[in-house]
């Protein structure tokens, strides 16, 4: 009986975690760490430009700060195994050649072309993170499979979302003015923030439910605090850009708050890619 008891334990276990390593899903998960990296330094290369073109000098310095994270991570990407696949070499290629012309020419163009032009990069950039982790995380378990899912398709495009109010609202602070379009646009991006935060939530949270033990403990409190800041966030959007007709409100620290909730986020997807690497490595 005891003997059946361990089979039955045992068997459970292999459900819950692979027998062997999937070594594909971390080797993935590595080159996405490399374009999540690529993704938040340009998110705040492009906010910290179109607050410096929109007359705040003082975050000229913080823009090439932003820039050289950006170097850093094109090159981690360009040292990883998977960089020597043809397919993603060539779209990862293309992205980062079109953002080191991009910051050349910069601080000559036209604010919303520029913060148009590095969106674009962005949104690419997602598309590959989601392209790679698609292609590893088919041999993964079903716990593996609905976090990458969460990662890929809520959490990563939650950032964005954020990165873009961050950089359109710090902008039209620096200015003090905001127009239609603007103001469109910052409406309808709030609302894209709202409704990813609460998707974001809702299925980690079923997630966690669904499989206890195998998550970790901490996202529980951390998820709760990342919703605040973000609530919160967006109530200060409202208040001090969307319903404001003079802007007073310090542009310096709109962008600073965007970037604690960002943080915010990542620290939670940072834990959350930690259990699918542990998953990955499986039995043997």
């Amino acid at each position: 009986m005891k003997i059946l008891f361990i089979i039955m334990m045992f068997i459970i276990s292999l459900h819950a975690k692979s027998l062997f390593s999937n070594e594909e899903q971390i080797k993935s998960s590595k080159y996405i760490g490399a374009l999540k990296d690529l993704i938040l330094s340009t998110q705040k290369t492009r906010g910290l430009t179109n607050n410096y073109l929109n007359g705040n000098t003082v975050s000229m310095l913080l823009v090439y700060d932003s820039r050289e994270k950006m170097k850093e991570a094109i090159g981690l990407m360009e040292a990883l195994p998977l960089a020597t696949d043809p397919v993603i070499n060539a779209r990862a290629t293309k992205i980062s050649q079109t953002l080191i012309s991009l910051n050349r020419k910069a601080f000559r163009k036209d604010p919303k072309d520029v913060f148009e032009a590095y969106t674009e990069q962005i949104e690419q950039t997602l598309m590959l993170a989601q392209s790679v982790s698609k292609r590893a995380s088919k041999d993964l378990n079903p716990l593996g499979q609905e976090l990458s899912s969460v990662m890929m398709e809520t959490i990563l495009p939650l950032t964005e979302y954020v990165g873009e109010l961050r950089g359109m609202g710090s902008g039209v602070l620096a200015k003090k003015s905001i127009t239609k379009e603007q103001k469109a646009q910052m409406i309808a991006i709030s609302a894209q923030a709202k409704d990813f935060t609460q998707r974001f939530v809702k299925k980690l949270r079923a997630i966690r439910a669904k499989y206890g033990r195998s998550c970790d403990p901490t996202v529980k409190i951390k998820l709760t605090r990342m919703q605040s800041a973000s609530n919160k966030y967006l109530i200060l959007t409202q208040k001090e850009i969307l319903n404001k007709k003079t802007m007073s409100y310090d542009t310096d620290e709109y962008f600073e708050n965007g970037t604690e909730l960002i943080s915010k986020i990542i620290e939670i997807y940072d834990i959350t890619n930690q259990v699918i690497l542990k998953d990955s490595k499986g039995w043997l």
